[in-house]
C-alpha cells in the first residue's frame, strides 16, 4: 500500500479496461455469468415501446423499481422477484469481470481509480476527509474490505426488527457469499496483541457481535476471490427480474393530483446519455424502492422534490413533500491509525479479526498492500486502499490544487518497498452529526457532505482511548517478535503514523504532543457512513417516505448508527429481511 521511509508514501493504480458489456461470448466465467445471470443487460437495451409516465395505463408495469443495485438492493430485488416483476437499476457495471474488483490484491486499486468508470466514485466531504461511494452493481460489497459480522442483538431491538425473521435472513447471505477467512499471521499477531492488551475474552470465530477479541468472517474466498451482494441475485426468479446496469435514475416521478403525491416510476439515463422512462403498475402495493445508500438516497429525494422546501426551491426543484429532515443526520465512524513497522516481509491481509471493546471503539487491522507489480506503473488515484486516504505531498501542502496537480503529473513511480501495516482504531456510534446538502441538480456530481467529525467531546474522548490501546498492542510483544523490531516509544509511533496518515486536514505543530490533537489531524474513514433518511423522521416504522404514497427506502440511510463493527453484512440481510417483510404482507399465508 505504501512506501515509508523518505517520509512518503505511495498509492498506486494499475489501469485495467473494465467491460462494457456482460456478458462477453467467450471464456468460461463470461460464459457461467449468462448462464447465472440472463436477466442482467445494459440499460440501452430498455425497450422503447415500455408503457410511458404520461400515458395512462391498465396494469403494464413493474411490481417494483428498485433504485440501486447495491448491498441492499441486490438481495432485496432477489427476495421480491420470487413472486412479483422487479426492475432493479444501477448506475454501475458489472463486478463479475472486473479484476480490480475481483482479487483481493487488487483491493486497493479500485478506490484508487478515480477516474468515471471506476467501481469507487471518490468524495471529499467538506471535514477534509477523503471518501469513496460505490457505482457498481453489489454496491459497497464490490469495493470494501469484505469484513463480516452481524449487529448487536441491542441494535436488532433498537431498530425493532423481528428478530426470528432476523435470524432467518442473515444465514440466507453468508450460505451463499460468506466464507472463513484464512487468518494470516499478521492477524494472528493483533489477536494476541488484542488479548495481552486486555480486550478478552477470545470469542473465536463467530459471526456474533460480542465484547471481547474475535476472528469474523469475509466475503473474499480462499483463492482471494470476492463474492458480493449481486451473487446473490444468481438466486432470484429470472423470469420476473429485470437487472439494468448503466442506468442512472434522473429522478423520481409523482402523481400529484391526488391528496398525497404517489410514486408512478422513474426516468433513467442509459450509457449513451438516452433518458428512459419505467412505470409501476397500478396495483396499490406496487412500490418504487430507493437503495441508493446514504449519499445517494437522500439526494435522490431531494432531487425529486423530496426534502427541505427552502433548498429544493433555491435549486429550482418542484417541492412534492416539504421534509427538512431529509439529508440530516449524516453520520461517519471516525478513523484513526497507527502504522505497524517491520523488518519482515508482510504479505496482504484485510480485516480478520477485532477487538470490540467498553471502551466505545473497535480495533481492527490489514497489511501489506500495493506490493504487486501490477500496481506501480501508472497513476490514476491517490485515495488509499487501506485507510481512504491520499499521500506524497508534504501535510502542510495539501491543497486541492496541489492534489489535481499531482494527479495530472505524477506517472513512472519506482517500486516501493513497503513493509507493514496499520492498526485501526474506529469510534463506534459516534455523537458528531452533520449533513448533506445539494450543490446542483446533477445527480452524477456528489452532494456537500459535511460529518463534523469530533465535534462531540464524547467521540474525541473515545478517540484518545482507542489510540492509546492501538499503541499498546504494537508495542505488544507478540507484535514485536512478529515484525522482528524493537518496541518503538509512543512519540515515534505516533510520529510514523501522522506521516502515513493523508487527509486535508490542515496539521498542527502538537499533532503528537496531544492525543486529542492528533486524532483531529489524521482522523480517516473506513466508509461506514450513514444516516440522512432516518426512521420517524424521513421514512416510517416500515421504510415508507412519510408524506407520500408508493415510494420506499431500504438502505444504511435509514440507520443512526452503523450496525456492529462492519455494516455490510446487517444491510445485506436488511434487503433480504424487508423482501421478506413486503411479502408477507403482501400475501400473508400465501407468502
Amino acid at each position: 500500500m505504501a512506501s515509508i521511509g523518505a517520509v512518503k508514501i505511495f498509492f498506486f493504480s494499475f489501469a485495467f479496461c473494465l467491460f462494457n458489456f456482460l456478458p462477453p461470448s467467450q471464456g468460461k466465467q463470461e460464459k457461467l455469468n449468462a448462464y447465472r445471470y440472463p436477466f442482467i443487460r445494459k440499460a440501452s437495451t430498455f425497450p422503447s415501446s415500455t408503457p410511458s409516465i404520461s400515458a395512462p395505463t391498465n396494469n403494464n408495469g413493474y411490481d417494483y423499481i428498485i433504485i440501486g443495485g447495491g448491498t441492499a438492493g441486490c438481495p432485496l430485488a432477489t427476495t421480491l422477484s420470487q413472486k412479483f416483476s422487479v426492475l432493479l437499476l444501477e448506475r454501475g457495471g458489472v463486478p463479475f469481470t472486473n479484476p480490480n474488483v475481483s482479487f483481493l490484491e487488487n483491493f486497493h486499486i479500485t478506490l484508487a481509480d478515480t477516474s468515471a468508470t471506476s467501481a469507487s466514485q471518490y468524495f471529499k466531504s467538506e471535514d477534509g476527509v477523503l471518501n469513496a461511494r460505490a457505482r457498481v452493481l453489489g454496491g459497497g460489497s464490490s469495493i470494501n474490505a469484505g469484513f463480516y459480522t452481524r449487529a448487536s442483538s441491542r441494535f436488532i431491538e433498537k431498530v425493532g426488527w423481528d428478530p426470528k425473521l432476523v435470524n432467518e435472513s442473515y444465514p440466507w447471505i453468508e450460505k451463499q457469499i460468506v466464507h472463513r477467512p484464512t487468518f494470516s499471521s499478521y492477524q494472528r499477531a493483533v489477536r494476541d496483541s488484542l488479548l495481552d492488551s486486555g480486550v478478552s475474552p477470545f470469542n473465536g470465530f463467530t459471526y456474533d457481535h460480542i465484547y471481547g477479541t474475535k476472528l469474523g468472517g469475509t466475503i473474499f474466498d480462499r483463492f482471494g476471490r470476492r463474492h458480493t451482494a449481486a451473487e446473490l441475485l444468481a438466486s432470484a426468479n429470472p423470469q420476473k427480474l429485470t437487472v439494468l446496469i448503466y442506468a442512472t435514475v434522473q429522478k423520481i416521478v409523482f402523481d400529484t393530483k391526488g391528496k398525497r403525491p404517489k410514486a408512478v416510476g422513474v426516468i433513467f439515463e442509459d450509457e449513451n446519455g438516452k433518458q428512459h422512462e419505467a412505470i409501476i403498475g397500478n396495483d396499490k402495493e406496487s412500490e418504487v424502492i430507493v437503495s441508493s445508500g446514504a449519499i445517494g438516497t437522500p439526494q435522490l429525494l431531494m432531487l425529486s422534490g423530496i426534502g427541505p422546501k427552502s433548498e429544493l426551491e433555491n435549486m429550482n426543484i418542484s417541492v412534492v413533500h416539504d421534509n427538512p429532515f431529509v439529508g440530516k443526520g449524516m453520520v461517519d465512524n471516525p478513523m484513526n491509525t497507527i502504522f505497524v513497522p517491520s523488518n519482515r516481509e508482510v504479505h496482504q491481509s484485510l480485516i480478520e479479526t477485532v477487538g470490540i471493546t467498553k471502551l466505545g471503539v473497535y480495533i481492527e487491522a490489514s497489511s501489506g498492500f500495493s506490493q504487486s507489480p501490477n500496481s506501480i506503473h501508472w497513476h490514476h488515484g491517490i485515495v488509499s486502499p487501506e485507510i481512504g486516504q491520499l499521500s506524497t505531498i508534504p501535510p502542510k501542502q495539501r491543497s486541492q490544487e496541489a492534489v489535481q496537480a499531482f494527479i495530472k503529473n505524477k506517472k513512472d513511480i519506482p517500486v516501493e518497498a513497503f513493509r507493514g501495516g496499520f492498526i485501526l482504531s474506529k469510534v463506534a456510534n459516534p455523537w458528531s452529526v452533520g449533513d448533506l446538502k445539494l450543490v446542483n441538480t446533477n445527480v452524477n456530481d456528489n452532494p456537500s457532505v459535511t460529518f463534523n467529525y469530533f465535534s462531540h467531546p464524547y467521540d474525541l474522548h473515545r478517540c484518545v482511548e482507542g489510540i492509546k490501546l492501538a499503541t499498546k498492542v504494537v508495542q505488544s510483544q507478540h507484535f514485536t517478535n512478529y515484525t522482528l523490531c524493537n518496541r518503538e516509544t509512543t512519540e515515534k509511533l505516533l510520529n510514523l503514523s501522522v506521516k502515513a496518515s493523508v487527509n486535508l486536514v490542515p496539521r498542527h505543530a502538537n499533532d503528537t504532543k496531544s492525543l486529542e490533537q492528533f486524532c483531529k489531524d489524521t482522523v480517516i474513514t473506513i466508509w461506514h457512513y450513514h444516516g440522512g433518511c432516518h426512521v420517524g423522521k424521513v421514512v416510517s416504522s416500515d421504510h415508507k417516505v412519510l408524506g407520500v404514497d408508493k415510494l420506499r427506502v431500504v438502505d444504511g440511510s435509514t440507520f443512526d448508527e452503523s450496525p456492529g463493527t462492519n455494516p455490510q453484512a446487517t444491510v445485506m440481510m436488511m434487503g433480504r429481511y424487508m423482501g421478506l417483510k413486503i411479502l408477507r404482507d403482501r400475501l400473508g399465508k400465501l407468502a
